[in-house]
């Protein structure tokens, strides 16, 4: 499959940068994601937190029981 050339004087189409990366924008908000990672998977940082939070810390899934003594001690 050819690309199709681009004259030299052609002005960009609107909406992409100067680098030539055409903007990507957050599936979940809409927008305009500018990271690596945020643009390979398609959600801005916190939209990604949101569908994904972090699993708990197991200090705060720890709480104290009270028991009796063992006999003996």
């Amino acid at each position: 499959m050819e690309s199709p050339e681009v004259a030299p004087d052609a002005e960009p189409l609107p909406g992409t940068a100067a680098t030539g990366r055409r903007p990507v924008r957050c599936r979940l908000c809409g927008r305009p994601l500018t990271g690596t990672a945020s643009r390979r998977t398609g959600l801005g940082p916190s939209c990604d937190a949101k569908l994904h939070p972090a699993p708990p810390d197991i200090r705060t899934r720890r709480h104290e029981v009270e028991q009796e003594p063992l006999p003996g001690t």
